[in-house]
């Protein structure tokens, strides 16, 4: 017999591989971010601050690769889904609602896995060597993350068009990868600049990984509030305005 539990896990491994078969989604979920470990890598601008620059280059792009999936391709995916009438008759069939978000979020912690050690593995040859602890610590910060990010994905694409939806998500992924504290460290942009970047959960999360896997843990109790605040004002908001259809 069905149950509940596993009615998700095939949702699950049913958005999985509809990630997995989309070029788009794998273009801006694995491809981009593993282009951008590459080049700054191998580049020496922009300046990323003290250290060894793999150790700081491959937190930034894991953090990036979060949002890529957490953010960008949740939100669309989801947009296009409400508009084409998807969540709503998947919603009333033994899935249910809670069973279709318990689906969509464990898909999301899979990629993001995937994404993870396809990465590191790259950062490895590249001579990463990041701090054990602040590995395991990092990981849990991913966590932490990917719940924000999802639910920032969920606020947008419940509430707008699917075009738009699509237009705003791919806009902010810009902006959060260029200026936003993802790959660039938030010290390195001017004071007040670098203080607003630092309570939005791009700069946390960005700043957080690397703090983490450099073994700086004494800074991490301000990224982890910050994307905690951002999370549940986000799930709650999401919880209130979300529509299941465009009608």
């Amino acid at each position: 017999m069905s149950t509940p539990a596993l009615r998700a896990r095939s949702q699950a491994g049913f958005e999985i591989r509809t990630l997995l078969s989309n070029g788009e989604q794998l273009l801006v979920s694995l491809l981009l971010p593993a282009l951008a470990l590459v080049g700054l890598a191998v580049g020496n601008t922009p300046d990323l601050g003290a250290g060894r620059r793999i150790d700081i280059v491959v937190p930034s792009v894991l953090a990036l690769a979060v949002v890529s999936t957490a953010f960008t391709g949740q939100a669309i995916s989801t947009g296009f889904d409400r508009r084409y009438g998807v969540l709503r008759l998947l919603g009333v069939t033994p899935l249910g609602r809670s069973g279709l978000l318990a689906g969509k979020a464990l898909a999301v912690v899979v990629i993001v896995a995937l994404q993870t050690v396809v990465l590191g593995i790259l950062g490895a040859c590249f001579g990463w060597h990041p701090d054990p602890l602040g590995v395991v610590v990092g990981l849990l910060l991913m966590l932490l993350g990917t719940w924000t990010w999802v639910a920032l994905a969920l606020l947008i694409s419940g509430v707008l068009r699917a075009e738009a939806v699509l237009a705003v998500a791919n806009l902010l992924w810009v902006l959060f990868a260029g200026v936003g504290g993802l790959l660039l460290p938030t010290d390195k942009f001017p004071g007040a600049a670098g203080a607003i970047l630092r309570l939005l959960p791009s700069g946390s999360l960005g700043d957080g990984l690397r703090d983490a896997m450099t073994g700086h843990f004494s800074s991490l109790a301000e990224p982890v509030v910050v994307l905690f605040v951002w999370g549940a004002a986000a799930t709650a908001l999401t919880a209130a305005t979300f529509r299941w259809d465009d009608r």
